[in-house]
């Protein structure tokens, strides 16, 4: 994938289609490439685990959680350095297109808020019954976490069937996040492509 403007939305969108996302080496490398992993990571809806004392913190409403309200600020936060995270894989030319899909409905972002300051957040792309989760960022403990339980509720809610994370961490892992086979995570998005969810859910 070489020059910025080769690469448009619409593309962008049939590629995710595809099984496909782009990712840049750095932050400064205006270069984007195609990624399909061998394996994908996803996070199961029916079997979300949220950690005991991560529900005490959601259930006591120590952030303001909203969807939509500050969509490339949440990518600008995804993409700053941050201790153990000094380099991005999110560049200006993910910052534009991303951008541009949110204009068009089919990016969305969960934002934690605390005493007006965005304090954490997460975003991701939207396809069908499918959501395709990008990156996501916390200034303050368990705000990244909050943002992805009321994400999971809000999909659960909406109908969606495919959570994708595109690669297994430990992070992950402790809220249930699996990894599959190209072959079948493929088998998982056709289907989820052939079904329709609500967005927005807040």
């Amino acid at each position: 994938m070489h020059g910025p403007s080769r690469l448009t939305p619409e593309i962008l969108l049939r590629a995710y289609a595809e099984g496909l996302f782009p990712m840049a080496e750095r932050r400064g490398d205006p270069t984007l490439y195609w990624v399909s992993p061998e394996k994908r990571g996803i996070i199961p809806l029916d079997s979300f685990h949220v950690p005991h004392r991560l529900a005490r913190t959601v259930r006591s409403g120590a952030f303001t959680v909203a969807a939509d309200t500050a969509f490339r600020d949440v990518m600008v936060a995804c993409a700053a350095p941050a201790p153990g995270r000094e380099e991005s894989w999110i560049n200006d030319e993910i910052l534009r297109l991303y951008t541009a899909l949110h204009a068009g409905g089919h990016a969305h972002s969960v934002e934690c808020w605390k005493e007006g300051e965005l304090v954490g957040g997460l975003y991701g792309v939207r396809l069908g019954a499918a959501f395709f989760g990008e990156s996501m960022f916390s200034r303050q403990r368990d705000a990244s976490k909050v943002a992805l339980v009321h994400l999971v509720e809000g999909l659960k809610r909406g109908g969606f069937v495919l959570l994708d994370s595109q690669f297994l961490t430990a992070h992950l892992a402790r809220f249930g996040a699996v990894e599959i086979p190209r072959e079948q995570y493929l088998m998982r998005l056709a289907y989820a492509l052939n079904r329709e969810a609500i967005w927005p859910f807040f």
